[in-house]
């Protein structure tokens, strides 16, 4: 009964508009709207600073040079005296101005203040927060020389060695490193959500495909003739549902696998995926028996599948990350497509199968819950 249905879904085209092509077509037109959704990186724009320094102060040339030598983005710095920092900061679009006290040098070294001022540009740009951010790290790594020079003054030191213990401070090797890493934010990227997203909400559709053949065959009256052979009514049933887990398998899979290879989108250990996959089909095909309960006809069963697939694929992520407080957080984290989008991103991180007890629990208790609220509905089917 399985195969035959299977076959007939074939050659039915529409299984292949609604579970592949459809999915496939939303994801590709939602990528181009969102232009460069996902992308890690921020492609910073040419920037010219505008500053004042004496030439020979040999601080002030250590600072404008490390600005100069930023790798993130071309730097152009622009020599004018202190007196024009400002004007020519505005006159010119300039994303910052700095100006550099007059013996700066001197006064870092011997523990003085050395305020160096900072003139942002109209922009008011992103390059203009990194050339701050850059010369605040700068001037930092300064004042460990002048807080460690005014320490050896009050502690007795005489003068001449003052300035070689500042230098030391500022140009020895720093005893605290930060070394970045990448934790395992347990998310998919914007693209991930995307792909995972739609094979979440037309998984529902797909699934439907089997109540829909359990409906057709009562209409048809093929139904009646299937009970009069020795097979129990719930061996119908569950034989249609079987039909629409391999397919919602087989979708699934297929939509998970095309959109990693065309979004460039790795969800990690194919094992893993696999029972995400497994899990979000089973709780996806509970709620046929569900729908096959409540439904007449064909044309009720689509409705009731796409107001489920709407709502389910929505509030768990199909378009958009939605996140709730309370009690509607809760909801939201018993939702199956949103388990399923959770345990795609801890296997996009790296995750093991045990990592993914988690979503997979919530999409297995949604699937029995499914069951049990199907055996206590009436079938309303029947009844017509």
């Amino acid at each position: 009964m399985v195969a035959n249905d299977l076959r007939q879904r074939v050659r039915d085209k529409s299984v292949f508009i609604f579970s592949l092509i459809v999915p496939l077509a939303l994801m590709g037109v939602l990528s181009l709207v969102f232009g460069g959704l996902g992308e890690d990186t921020v492609d910073l724009k040419p920037a010219t600073v505008v500053a004042s320094a004496d030439d020979a102060d040999q601080l002030g040339s250590v600072l404008l040079g490390a600005v100069d030598a930023l790798e993130i983005m071309d730097v152009t710095i622009k020599r004018v005296p202190a007196a024009d920092v400002r004007s020519e900061t505005k006159a010119t679009g300039a994303d910052l101005g700095i100006i550099i006290p007059e013996g700066f040098s001197n006064a870092v070294l011997t523990g003085q203040a050395a305020p160096v001022q900072l003139v942002e540009g109209n922009n008011g740009s992103l390059e203009t927060s990194v050339l701050i951010t850059a010369v605040k790290g700068v001037l930092d790594q300064f004042a460990a020389g002048t807080v460690t020079a005014a320490a050896g003054g009050l502690s007795g030191l005489p003068d001449q060695d003052l300035a070689a213990l500042a230098r030391q401070a500022v140009d020895g090797p720093q005893l605290l490193t930060l070394t970045e890493g990448k934790a395992a934010a347990e998310q998919l990227s914007l693209r991930g959500t995307l792909v995972g997203g739609q094979a979440g909400l037309f998984l529902m559709f797909t699934v439907g495909f089997g109540v829909l053949g359990l409906l057709a065959e009562r209409e048809q009256g093929t139904l009646a003739r299937l009970r009069s052979m020795p097979v129990s009514g719930l061996m119908i049933i569950t034989a249609k549902a079987c039909t629409g887990f391999i397919l919602g398998v087989l979708a699934t899979t297929v939509l998970l696998t095309a959109g990693s290879l065309l979004f460039g989108v790795s969800f990690g250990s194919p094992l893993v995926v696999a029972a995400l996959i497994l899990s979000v089909v089973t709780a996806a095909t509970s709620l046929t028996f569900v729908v096959a309960r409540v439904v007449r006809t064909a044309e009720q069963a689509n409705a009731a599948q796409s107001v489920l697939a709407m709502v389910l694929g929505i509030a768990g992520g199909a378009f958009f990350p939605v996140q709730g407080t309370g009690f509607a957080a809760t909801l939201l984290d018993l939702n199956p497509i949103g388990a399923f989008i959770r345990g795609l991103g801890i296997s996009a991180g790296g995750g093991s199968l045990g990592d993914v007890t988690g979503p997979i629990a919530v999409m297995l208790a949604f699937a029995a819950a499914g069951l049990l609220l199907s055996r206590v509905l009436p079938d309303r089917g029947a009844q017509a």
